[in-house]
């Protein structure tokens, strides 16, 4: 009974008690500690700042956080509006003339270090500082030092333009007000799942084209389609040493483009996009009717001076085209343009992939051997001797004027607080589609059916190497992907595996443009 109650009423000891005390008091002063102090190898985020001129609000800015600034809320939900004012001395590199408590300070890039700013900064009572950089690139502000670092303030990069904007404002006596966020992007946004049901679709379409367009009254189906080839079409066969050439001639432009990137420059090239996707838009549109229209509709010749004799639903179908395109580059800025962009480009590869042909297997390895490197190196290596990945910044276009490359499919990212939109090059559906297209043939001079044939197993791995690049570009937060890395390996590897696996592999690798494939004499194959 004595030994229940002795259980029932015992305490800490003392000395415990004085442990667990300290013990808490110390985790209190590192947990309020971890709340102020900042490092210079802290991540930097992108930023927003909402702008109110006179209270009211306009565009949106976008910013760059530096290594060393305080942690910067996710939302504007909540978050109170600061003024804006120039202090001084403006560039914040020594002690300010007075203390301006509750205001974000706005300072000009150079003078002294970022680090030294948001010193002198937060010493004169800032609620945040933004500087503003002497080019429209915003770089990421760091530091070298290695202790901890008490800077309690959001301290952001915005481009000149957009601190041009606020010295204006400033200087016109405007009541200035901003308040900085950093919204994340969602993990998985719709704009990448149709992005690839485009792609997908569209090497799938550009494959199979001949067969949709071809004009028969009869629906064969595909195990009992020969092989024909118009005989106004002019094919393009490749060999080994065109595919060498062409890549080392992408190479060469991708550098021009990246050292002389401007908007006469981009302008060139939505001149030859819109010429190419004229054409390509033209040859499908005059293809589908043809194999279509069971009269002879539209076969009314017409003399077009400098065009010669054509036919009046061709001429039509031409002004259609021209239309369009022109609509498309006088609509390119705005919201729908992608729409006009990816309609134009999809017409495109579908006539590159009816005009270029892969003889067989072992050109087409070449080829995208030389493509998957090309990939690799553009994205990846080059910023060891560019300083920039020289893909990436090809891809981002002409920063100065807003233009952007035309050569690329793209979609909206509906649901992303950064908009922008996710894009997939031409050569992305262009490499693969070639193979994809020899399979066709190949499966059709075989009599092969889709079971036992390459084109669906090449599809299926084209459409699995995709779904293997966009998690690429999750696992590496965003990081531009070279494509290529994953969509070869997924189809020029299915195709090898299952020629192996079947015993064609010699096959396909020795495959001449439709012509049966005759072992040489004396060989095993010709014994048997």
């Amino acid at each position: 009974m004595k030994r229940r109650n002795r259980n029932t009423s015992s305490k800490f000891p003392p000395t415990l008690i004085v442990i667990y005390g300290m013990f808490f008091f110390i985790q209190s002063l590192t947990a309020s500690a971890a709340g102020s102090l900042t490092s210079c190898d802290d991540t930097s985020v992108p930023v927003m700042i909402k702008i109110w001129v006179n209270g009211v609000e306009g565009k949106k800015l976008e910013g760059q956080s530096a290594t060393f600034s305080a942690k910067i809320p996710e939302t504007a939900n909540g978050l109170a509006k600061q003024s804006v004012i120039i202090p001084n001395p403006s560039n914040c590199c020594s002690n300010l003339s007075s203390q301006l408590p509750g205001f974000t300070f706005l300072a000009p890039r150079g003078d002294c270090d970022y680090l030294v700013k948001a010193k002198v900064a937060q010493a004169g009572g800032a609620a945040g500082l933004v500087v503003i950089n002497d080019s429209e690139d915003i770089v990421e502000m760091s530091c070298s030092e290695k202790t901890k670092l008490d800077i309690s303030i959001p301290v952001v990069m915005i481009s000149k333009l957009s601190g041009d904007a606020l010295n204006k404002s400033l200087s016109t006596g405007g009541k200035v007000e901003v308040a900085i966020y950093a919204p994340e992007s969602p993990l998985i946004d719709p704009a990448a799942a149709f992005l690839w049901l485009i792609a997908v679709g569209t090497i799938v379409l550009a494959s199979l084209w001949s067969d949709i367009t071809k004009i028969n009254d009869t629906n064969e189906p595909y195990n009992q389609l020969s092989p024909k080839v118009e005989e106004e079409n002019e094919i393009i066969e490749m060999n080994t040493m065109s595919a060498v050439a062409f890549v080392i001639t992408a190479s060469t432009f991708l550098v021009l483009l990246y050292l002389f990137m401007s908007s006469w420059f981009i302008w060139v090239l939505i001149v030859f996009f819109c010429i190419g996707s004229i054409e390509g838009m033209h040859s499908c549109i005059v293809a589908l009717l043809k194999s279509k229209c069971r009269t002879r509709c539209g076969q009314k010749a017409v003399n077009v001076p400098f065009f010669g004799t054509t036919t009046v639903m061709s001429l039509l179908v031409l002004v259609f085209c021209v239309g369009f395109a022109v609509f498309w580059v006088w609509t390119r800025k705005e919201s729908y343009s992608w729409v006009g962009q990816d309609v134009l480009g999809v017409c495109l590869i579908i006539a590159v992939l009816q005009l270029a042909q892969l003889p067989n297997i072992k050109v087409a390895t070449v080829l995208l051997c030389c493509a998957f490197m090309y990939d690799i190196f553009w994205v990846f290596i080059s910023p060891v001797f560019f300083h920039d990945s020289v893909m990436i910044s090809v891809a981002a276009g002409d920063s100065s004027s807003g233009e952007t490359i035309p050569m690329v499919l793209r979609f909206p990212r509906l649901f992303d607080p950064w908009g922008g939109y996710s894009i997939l090059g031409f050569g992305d559906i262009l490499f693969p589609g070639l193979l994809l297209s020899f399979t066709v043939r190949f499966d059709k001079a075989k009599k092969k059916t889709w079971q036992d044939g390459y084109f669906l197993w090449m599809a299926v791995g084209y459409a699995c190497g995709l779904l293997l690049t966009y998690l690429g570009l999750y696992l590496m937060n965003g990081h531009g992907q070279p494509a290529l890395l994953y969509l070869v390996p997924c189809t020029l590897g299915t195709c090898i595996i299952l020629g192996l696996v079947r015993g064609e592999l010699k096959e396909l690798w020795n495959y001449d443009n439709g012509n049966e494939y005759k072992p040489t004499p004396g060989s095993e194959e010709e014994e048997a």
